[in-house]
C-alpha cells in the first residue's frame, strides 16, 4: 500500500500537474486567441470599407474568415493539451473532399457567386442578358448561389451563379448611354432627300439625344424592294426604349404626311374565268 501511494505521488501527481497547467495555458491561449480574431476581423472590415465591398462579400467572407481562424486556434489548443492534431486535420480533410465531391455543383455556384461579387460584371438594377439560354431581365438580386431577374413582364428568374460567371453574357444597361439605330425602308419612287431630313429633324428634337456625339442619318441598304434610311444618335440609356418607340411612330406620321411610302408585303392573286 506504502508502495502504490509512493508510485502516485512519483508518477500521478506530476501528470495531473501537467495537465492542469497545459488546460490552464489552453484556457490562455483560448481567451488571448479570442481577442486576437477579433482584432483581426476588425482590421479586415476596415480594409472592407476603403474599399466599398459589396455587404453580401463582406458576410461571407467575414464568415469564411471566422471559421478559418477559429478551426486555426482550436488545434493550437488541441497540440496544447497534447491531443495529437495530425490525426484531427488529416479527419477534416477526408470530411472536407467527401463534401466538396457530394457538392461540386454548389460548390461551383459558390465560387462563382464570389467572382461575381468580386468583378462585378453586372450589379443590382442592371438589364443582363445571359447569352447561353436567352434568359434576361433587370437583376434584384445577387446571392452567393443564385441571382435573381426580373423579366420585363415581371416574371422571376433565377439563374445558378456559376453559369453566369462560366458563361458570356450581355450587361444592356452597363453604360450610361446607348446608340440608338433607327431603320426605315422607303420605296424607291420616294424623295430620298426629304425622307432623310424628316427623320434627321426629329432626331435632333429627342430630350434624351447626347448633344455631344455624333448624330448621323444615312442611306444604309439597297434592298430588292426598298431604300433603308437608318438614322444614328446616343441617347441616355435609361430612356433608350422610350424614345425608339416613340421615334418608330413619329417617323411613320411624318412620312405619311410627306408622301413617302413605306412598303410592305403584298401577294396579288388572279383568277382566270374559264371560257
Amino acid at each position: 500500500m506504502l508502495e502504490q501511494l509512493i508510485r502516485i505521488k512519483k508518477y500521478v501527481f506530476p501528470m495531473l500537474q501537467q495537465v492542469a497547467i497545459n488546460i490552464g495555458i489552453a484556457v490562455l491561449i483560448w481567451i488571448v486567441g479570442r481577442k486576437v480574431i477579433k482584432w483581426v476581423k476588425v482590421l479586415i472590415n476596415k480594409g472592407f470599407d476603403r474599399h466599398q465591398t459589396d455587404i453580401t462579400v463582406r458576410k461571407f467572407l467575414n464568415s469564411c474568415i471566422n471559421y478559418i481562424l477559429h478551426t486555426i486556434l482550436f488545434l493550437i489548443i488541441l497540440n496544447q493539451i497534447g491531443i495529437p492534431t495530425a490525426s484531427v486535420v488529416a479527419a477534416i480533410g477526408s470530411a472536407g473532399l467527401a463534401v466538396g465531391l457530394a457538392l461540386q455543383g454548389s460548390l461551383s455556384n459558390l465560387a462563382g457567386g464570389v467572382l461575381i461579387l468580386l468583378l462585378r460584371p453586372f450589379r443590382v438594377g442592371d438589364y443582363i442578358v445571359e447569352d447561353t439560354k436567352k434568359n434576361e431581365g433587370s437583376v434584384e438580386s445577387i446571392g452567393i448561389f443564385y441571382t435573381t431577374l426580373l423579366t420585363p413582364d415581371n416574371k422571376k428568374v433565377v439563374i445558378p451563379n456559376g453559369i453566369l460567371a462560366n458563361n458570356s453574357l450581355t450587361n444592356v444597361t452597363g453604360q450610361t448611354q446607348r446608340r440608338l439605330d433607327v431603320k426605315v425602308g422607303i420605296s424607291y419612287d420616294s424623295d430620298i432627300k426629304l425622307a432623310k431630313t424628316i427623320m434627321e429633324d426629329l432626331l435632333v428634337k429627342q430630350d434624351a439625344r447626347v448633344r455631344e456625339k455624333e448624330l448621323l442619318v444615312v442611306v444604309s441598304e439597297l434592298a430588292s424592294s426598298n431604300v433603308v434610311i437608318e438614322g444614328r444618335m446616343w441617347v441616355e440609356a435609361s430612356a433608350y426604349w422610350k424614345t425608339r418607340w416613340y421615334l418608330l411612330e413619329e417617323i411613320k406620321i411624318a412620312y405619311d404626311k410627306a408622301g413617302i411610302e413605306i412598303p410592305y408585303q403584298k401577294l396579288d392573286v388572279n383568277i382566270l374565268e374559264k371560257k
